[in-house]
């Protein structure tokens, strides 16, 4: 599934992976390139386009990072945070 919003002007070299954002960096959300399954999940929990993500803390190894998004805090891998595009 990939759920987007685009804006006049706004290219995809303006996006980034969620991934590549730093500990308490924050972005807007604009795109889910994931199986139905998973995206559809996510925007559940508040990860629709449009939305501001932050960065929170990781685990010892690095891997989950906590994400808040509409005032919850959920843990994601980076393998799915991969395929999370923000701006």
């Amino acid at each position: 599934m990939q759920v987007t919003f685009k804006k006049d002007g706004e290219t995809t070299a303006d996006l980034v992976a969620l991934s590549d954002l730093k500990e308490g960096q924050g972005a807007i959300l604009e795109r889910l390139e994931l199986p139905d399954e998973v995206a559809l999940r996510l925007m559940e929990l508040g990860f629709l386009p449009g939305h501001e993500v932050q960065v929170g803390k990781s685990a010892p190894g690095g891997d989950p990072r906590v994400y808040r998004v509409d005032g919850a805090q959920i843990a994601l891998r980076r393998e799915t945070t991969r395929h999370i595009m923000v701006r």
